[in-house]
């Protein structure tokens, strides 16, 4: 029996597409090997690398003079990638502080070169994305993050940028509808909206790199991985083979639009019913800062009914609705794959809780 699993990452992925990655794993489209043991040089696989990237272009709408990158590390190692390619010698950067992985990005960057933190929720818990402030003329790029999975916040609007434009979509890529030609690099960690951990999605500017001065180690430079077709080490095949089957399911569903939709509609059901429930209240301030992809809330009394809470959504094969260790309290993660009906039975267990109180 297959759980409703409510993860922050890496997630829950649709059936279909789990269906056919388990076909895959012995038999890869019928190459008579399984994708976990066909050469990343083979005919079959190249073909997969350029329907990953293809398929990227068209759901996101990707203009021309972008590439497409499928990557190792992670966001994690993107957050030092981005400040090696676009930090010049001597030079600064501004982000936005709005929750861990920013603030994680920062200390990385920090290595190669100033970063001025632009603005900051650090000091009101990153209950609310800070809005307001001006992002600096002088500086060499600017960063942002899009969603906090932590914290259960997302950037709604994008501040316009009168710099080389940055953001980490790790965790709500592919939920909403963007505008990429707004920005200069985009990175995502493949763990929540594009396919299973393992790779990196970029998507960059082709004009915006080599300008830094500086020596870039070849593994970090992004022109080398764009030379090398995203193969100048051998790419995670399985990871980018997973990522094409969702993603062509995405597609087959109707594409970026039809899932914003979707996704806004079961985050206020869930939202909605923490409003309405006695036993149970939202963390973040600003409700309009509410994020679709990750619901965080508390009990009222958590000394007196986590506990039940727990049994109910264990009873009700529900996993994974723990907050982060750092925060406590509950997160759900309703990324793509999760369906309203699933939703709903959390709702449910909600309501239950209230009733027998």
């Amino acid at each position: 029996m297959r759980k409703i699993n409510f993860s922050a990452g890496p997630s829950a992925l649709p059936y279909e597409v789990v269906e056919k990655m388990s076909e895959a794993m012995i038999d890869f489209e019928g190459s008579g090997v399984g994708i976990g043991e066909i050469s990343h040089r083979s005919k079959e696989f190249l073909s997969i690398m350029e329907e990953a990237k293809s398929l990227v272009r068209e759901l996101l709408e990707v203009p021309e003079g972008y590439s497409i990158l499928f990557l190792h590390g992670g966001a994690t190692l993107h957050f030092l990638m981005t400040a090696m390619n676009l930090m010049k010698k001597d030079g600064r950067a501004g982000y936005l502080n709005s929750g861990t992985w920013a603030a994680k990005a920062m200390k990385e960057a920090s290595m190669v070169g100033e970063v001025v933190e632009v603005a900051s929720s650090k000091a009101d818990g990153y209950t609310y994305i800070p809005k307001g402030y001006t992002i600096p003329s002088d500086i060499d790029y600017f960063h942002c993050t899009s969603n906090n999975t932590i914290y259960g916040t997302q950037i709604k609007e994008f501040p316009e940028c009168p710099v080389t434009y940055v953001c980490d979509m790790s965790s709500d890529i592919f939920s909403r509808r963007i505008d990429v030609s707004k920005f200069d690099l985009i990175y995502a960690g493949a763990q929540k909206n594009v396919g299973p951990a393992g790779v990196t999605l970029v998507i960059v500017r082709d004009e915006i790199l080599g300008k830094t001065g500086r020596d870039i180690p070849y593994v970090l430079d992004y022109q080398q991985h764009i030379k090398a077709g995203s193969m100048y080490n051998t790419p995670c095949c399985m990871a980018v083979y997973m990522s094409v089957l969702n993603m062509r399911h995405l597609k087959a569903r109707g594409g970026v639009a039809v899932a914003e939709t979707y996704n806004r509609e079961k985050a206020q059901m869930l939202y909605d019913e923490i409003d309405r429930n006695s036993m149970f209240r939202g963390v973040v301030t600003v409700k309009e800062d509410r994020s679709d992809m990750n619901v965080t809330f508390v009990l009222n009394e958590p000394e007196k009914y986590s506990e039940r809470f727990a049994e109910l959504c264990e009873e009700a094969a529900i996993r994974e609705v723990k907050g982060h260790r750092s925060v406590g309290g509950y997160r759900v993660s309703l990324y793509n794959a999760m369906t309203k009906e699933n939703v709903q039975v959390l709702i449910d267990v909600m309501q239950k809780l209230e009733q027998e109180k």
